[in-house]
């Protein structure tokens, strides 16, 4: 019989209303037994970290993380299912999926209504999870996020939606189904080998975001590395371009060994280097790595590598792999 481990960080799945606000209080014994048994698959569970997870911290991310690694070390476990607040799941997914090397399924799930609402979605999503941890047939998909009966690739994935069940997306489509706990893989990821566990270095290793739009300077830039950020990853329009101006702001970044990773606020597609007069193709000529992620998955995958010492021709081979 499938033996699954339940890790929980809090979220919406474990909140109730506090007041006139919502809260995480839930502990893992609590989601479990909103449940019940789980037929054909044995569940044992354990707190990590409890908070609402626009309240997650890097400290915290890496905790879920380890805790991941640490019972995978176990013979006896076949799956690991991750609760989550919706907020920043596709942000921890990226991080556990990159140090993901094992081949059983590692999934992440969570709510987007409270525990105490009568129609809630969690039980449902957290069976669906565990349904799919405890699959032989999700073996080898590596991190997924298994919400509303859909399961997605960690790689791309993103909240496309604030308060729809169907809560998340991912450009590249579903891994696989849960329909009345029965899984249905159909597409199994392409994936590059992990990399090294996260270390203590990723909580302080500064990797901010910044933004462009018409008329945006190079003020946000400046000030970033000014704070002491050793990356960034500027978010784009389009292809991955930017105002005049900020490609030479670029170059003098990347002079300095700061990485500059160039995403885009577009939700599906590359970026590419086409446009010229500061577009993407001068960006990169100035030294921008085109990244192949999410803008909040590129600054946790940049992030990591960054705290873990990798020199910038590392950092340009791996940001600019396509997700599958």
């Amino acid at each position: 019989m499938p033996h699954v481990v339940v890790l929980t960080s809090g979220g919406t799945i474990s909140s109730r209303r506090d007041g006139d606000s919502v809260v995480a209080v839930d502990d893992a014994s609590t989601l479990l037994s909103g449940i019940g048994a789980v037929d054909g698959v044995t569940v044992e569970a354990h707190d990590v970290v409890r908070t609402g997870s626009y309240r997650m911290t890097p400290t915290d991310m890496r905790a879920v993380a380890e805790a991941v690694a640490h019972h995978l070390d176990r013979a006896d476990v076949d799956g690991v299912v991750v609760t989550h607040g919706t907020d920043t799941l596709e942000e921890t997914a990226i991080l556990l999926d990159l140090t993901h090397g094992d081949d059983r399924p590692v999934v992440l799930t969570g709510a987007q209504r409270a525990a105490d609402v009568a129609d809630t979605d969690g039980p449902r999503n957290l069976r669906d999870a565990i349904a799919v941890a405890a699959s032989s047939a999700a073996r080898g998909t590596g991190v997924v996020v298994s919400f509303d009966g859909s399961v997605f690739a960690a790689r791309g994935v993103r909240k496309s939606h604030t308060v729809d069940l169907s809560a998340f997306s991912n450009p590249h489509g579903t891994v696989a189904s849960v329909r009345d706990g029965e899984v249905h893989v159909h597409n199994v990821p392409l994936r590059p080998a992990a990399q090294a566990p996260v270390t203590p270095a990723f909580d302080t290793v500064r990797v901010d975001l910044v933004a462009v739009h018409p008329g945006a300077d190079d003020v946000l830039l400046r000030a970033s590395v000014g704070a002491g950020a050793r990356g960034i990853v500027l978010v784009g329009t389009g292809l991955g371009n930017a105002p005049a101006g900020i490609a030479d702001t670029v170059a003098d970044i990347v002079a300095d060994g700061v990485v500059i990773a160039l995403s885009t606020r577009v939700a599906a597609g590359p970026v590419l280097p086409v446009y010229g007069h500061g577009g993407g193709f001068d960006l990169v000529a100035a030294g921008a790595v085109p990244a192949s992620l999410p803008p909040s998955q590129t600054r946790i995958a940049l992030a990591l590598m960054l705290s873990a010492g990798a020199a910038p021709a590392d950092v340009v081979a791996a940001l600019g792999r396509r997700a599958p």
